[in-house]
């Protein structure tokens, strides 16, 4: 640390003995001792509160990280949802359909982007194909489930 030999040292300790004297050269050495041990507790403190400060920045910018990935992720389920809490108004034309119908290609759109997964973890980008995956067959047995249904009440009619 201070880079001292040990012909310093000897040189060092025979000042000492010359100066404090061999009866208290003990006590003196001892109360050196002590203060170097509170410099070294003092310093291992200011070190630990750094690094927990570091950590929490870390923290903090990981969960800002999560944030955003999870609104973006659940962004499309919830324009789906607005979607589907719209009320439709069956049969007729007019501007209600034209209207509902630019709607339905709107989230049909938004439904196809696939959600960009370059800055985040390979565990975490499979979720979210592995989810945009079950969107997409659900999303084919909905299809399938209203062309059976107007069938069935086109026959009605």
């Amino acid at each position: 640390m201070f880079d001292i030999g040990w012909s310093e040292l000897l040189i060092l300790a025979a000042i000492a003995i010359i100066f404090v004297g061999p009866k208290d050269l003990p006590r003196m050495m001892r109360t050196i001792g002590q203060y170097v041990g509170k410099v070294r507790a003092m310093a291992r403190d200011f070190q630990s509160s750094f690094e927990d400060l570091a950590r929490e920045t870390e923290l903090e910018e990981l969960r800002k990280e999560v944030s955003n990935l999870r609104n973006s992720a659940t962004a499309p389920l919830r324009s789906l949802k607005q979607e589907i809490d719209k009320p439709v108004k069956i049969g007729g034309g007019g501007a209600g359909a034209d209207a509902a119908a630019a709607s339905a290609a709107k989230a049909e759109e938004e439904r196809v982007e696939s959600l960009d997964t370059s800055g985040v973890s390979d565990g975490i980008a499979d979720s979210i194909r592995e989810a945009e995956a079950v969107e997409a067959y659900g999303k084919d047995d909905a299809a399938a489930g209203d062309d059976a249904d107007v069938k069935t009440r086109r026959d009605g009619e």
